[in-house]
């Protein structure tokens, strides 16, 4: 599929995990010019894959066509995937052996939850390994940008490059992508994110590529069981220590396995009945308590987020800035402002410093301490201005925090 003056064409290095996002991505890039070179990111997980692909296993050679993935004929891995769909493709492809960067990602998992938090491993890899380590071998091989399956936009056409959601609410990626740095947005390349989900997959049937129906992966990858709280109690056995779950008194209403084994707002499995719907409301790391509340405990009014990173210049003098706040993944944007205000001392995983506040419009459920709160813009709501860790939580009226 490669035609002639290859060397004359921007080149773009391409994080290709196996899927058919980043599959189609490399079409579509070599669609639009580029001199595409794919790399997987080898990263030690559970269950990855670098085997020899079998004979015939590309549909352009042998007229076959497979099934891949976990539930395919053949059970191939996700290296293996992808390097089939390069070889399908006609492009380079390299794995680059990211193992002992990606134990800084399960450590700061594990960390976070051993202090009480709920981290979000995701965005972490983004920042520091995919938008991160990933330019530094670009420059290595001369390539202008590194690209993507994420669904989410680039919009250069004012004075600054610009994030912005992807075109499919669905599966909008902007979130995770709130940490990658402002000045990597102008070489940053998202191809899928001005697709919806069925518009990828039919351009993956469109160009033959092998994975156009393979599943979209739904664990962490270094979790591929679920069972988060196993791989925190392998690193970190001291954790699994029996503790008290406590009513909104202090008093003692049953025990549990860990308080790593909760996050807040949880309701089911807390293993207590107390004759009315209960949820986890707060966790003491020190202490090992768990503490269960109803759902009125769980509403929030504000937050304080370290580790910010702006994507635009934030605002200054401790102005506010009228916004839309995202607190989790899978929770709408909804009206808040913010402004910077005084960094947390306390260490950060990623050692950057600064704070800054957030204020809701209206008290938002179950806001928790270790996830991300990212900042779009009121007035454009799919341009991300920025985002941060959050450190606090404010709850009522008196501006009392956890």
């Amino acid at each position: 599929m490669r035609g002639p003056g290859r060397t004359s064409r921007p080149k773009v290095l391409l994080a290709m995990s196996g899927g058919v996002d980043s599959s189609v991505a490399a079409a579509l890039l070599l669609e639009r010019g580029f001199d595409v070179v794919g790399v997987f990111m080898r990263l030690g997980s559970p269950g990855e894959a670098l085997d020899t692909l079998l004979p015939d296993a590309c549909p352009s050679g042998g007229g076959k066509t497979l099934k891949i993935g976990k539930q395919g004929c053949c059970s191939v891995g996700d290296a293996a995937d992808a390097r089939l769909v390069a070889a399908h493709l006609g492009i380079p492809f390299y794995v680059a052996n990211f193992r002992k960067d990606f134990g800084r990602i399960i450590d700061y998992f594990v960390d976070e939850y051993a202090q009480g938090r709920t981290p979000n491993p995701c965005v972490r890899c983004n920042d520091w390994l995919k938008f991160g380590r990933l330019h530094a071998y670009a420059e290595q091989i001369d390539a202008a940008y590194v690209a993507s399956g994420h669904y989410a936009r680039l919009d250069a056409t004012g004075a600054a490059t610009r994030l912005r959601r992807g075109v499919d609410a669905a599966k909008d990626q902007s979130y995770v992508l709130f940490g990658v740095a402002r000045e990597q947005l102008g070489r940053m390349l998202l191809p899928v994110g001005g697709y919806t989900k069925p518009e990828i997959r039919a351009l993956a049937r469109r160009h033959a590529l092998p994975v156009f129906d393979k599943p979209d992966s739904q664990e962490i990858c270094f979790v591929p069981d679920n069972d988060y709280a196993g791989l925190i109690e392998r690193r970190r056995p001291e954790l699994a220590a029996v503790g008290d779950v406590l009513d909104e008194r202090g008093a003692k209403v049953g025990e549990h396995r860990g308080q790593h084994r909760f996050t807040i707002g949880q309701r089911r499995g807390v293993g207590v009945a107390l004759g009315h719907p209960i949820y986890v409301t707060r966790k003491d790391p020190v202490g090992n308590t768990v503490t269960v509340g109803t759902g009125e405990r769980l509403l929030a009014t504000g937050c304080v987020a370290a580790e910010p990173n702006w994507l635009v210049d934030p605002p200054a003098g401790g102005r506010w800035l009228e916004v839309l706040a995202q607190h989790r993944y899978n929770s709408a944007a909804v009206p808040a402002r913010a402004r910077v205000t005084a960094a947390i001392e306390a260490p950060t995983p990623s050692g950057r410093t600064g704070a800054f506040e957030v204020e809701f419009e209206t008290q938002q459920r179950a806001v928790t301490p270790g996830q991300a709160i990212v900042l779009y813009d009121a007035g454009d709501p799919e341009v991300v201005l920025g985002g941060g860790w959050i450190a606090r939580t404010r709850h009522d009226s008196d501006g009392s925090v956890t």
